[in-house]
């Protein structure tokens, strides 16, 4: 993307799986351990930009000793700066390292996951700054106690019931007039008999905050960001269609009765997918790393 003729680079608050965001290094020295090699890479790509993982591996057995790495960066303009510095450099070791940027193949697509709301607070922290932007719970429900009072009439066994939080929030960013809203819905099953009141109430705590967490990356999906090659940030909301911006109570009951549906796992499939890369090196042979 281009505006006046200048580069721009956009971010999105979801798990990275562009090839244009993925570095793969080679001929990392087996001096240093495993453990400590994330942390040395970390410290070397991070002053490029924000880092959505590190992962560093050993070379195969058949292949002489030493490490691969994959670094996800959120923004692929900082992959790309991050490759033309650091290609061929010795970085923290005596020999250099070969850092080479993916291509996706045309072919293969992967719906993109949401991060959750933790990496949404990272990614808004740096680009926003922490007092850049803010969180407004509109509403939170305890839809467990409604399904209580609608079973007022029938014994269920503690087993079968289980608690329930809806939360409508908005994310603010003050700076660039935005607000954008979020529905979450948590749930947990209370199946044992035996729990105390005690464990029901941590229960109730943990799901509550569930539910807020899962609002707060919804918020944040509608969101993307817009970083021109000066550096400064415009921030554009992309609203889906069947996302209604709640206000009104009436407005929020609806919301909540359309809004029982299945959360996927936050961290699924975020697993690396190589088969699906490859790297512009022409004497680099994937299949060393077999």
């Amino acid at each position: 993307m281009r505006s006046g003729g200048r580069m721009t680079g956009l971010v999105s608050f979801a798990v990275p799986n562009g090839s244009d965001k993925t570095l793969l290094l080679w001929e990392l020295s087996s001096g240093p351990t495993a453990e400590a090699l994330p942390h040395s890479l970390f410290t070397v790509f991070s002053q490029f930009g924000l880092l959505y993982s590190v992962r560093v591996f050993p070379n195969a057995a058949v292949a002489r000793p030493g490490f691969y790495a994959i670094i996800k960066f959120y923004s692929a303009r900082d992959a790309h700066r991050a490759q033309t510095a650091r290609h061929e450099k010795h970085l923290f070791q005596n020999s250099p390292v070969k850092v080479r940027l993916g291509t996706k193949h045309k072919a293969v697509q992967h719906q993109a996951l949401a991060l959750n709301s933790s990496q949404c607070q990272e990614l808004a922290n740096y680009y926003f700054g922490f007092n850049g932007w803010s969180e407004r719970i509109i509403k939170l429900q305890d839809l467990s106690d409604l399904e209580e009072r609608e079973n007022k009439d029938a014994m269920v066994p503690l087993q079968k019931q289980s608690l329930k939080f809806f939360c409508a929030l908005e994310v603010v960013l003050p700076s660039y007039e935005c607000r954008s809203p979020g529905v979450g819905m948590a749930e947990e099953p209370l199946e044992k008999l035996e729990e105390g009141p005690l464990s029901v109430l941590m229960k109730r705590k943990t799901t509550q905050k569930l539910a807020i967490q899962k609002a707060v990356s919804d918020a944040f999906q509608k969101l993307l960001i817009v970083v021109l090659e000066s550096g400064k940030i415009a921030v554009e909301y992309r609203p889906c269609e069947e996302i209604t911006d709640a206000r009104t109570e009436e407005e929020l009951q609806d919301l909540i009765q359309v809004s029982y549906f299945s959360w996927k796992q936050d961290g699924q499939g975020e697993e690396e997918c190589l088969s699906d890369l490859s790297f512009e090196e022409a004497e680099f042979n994937p299949s060393e790393l077999d």
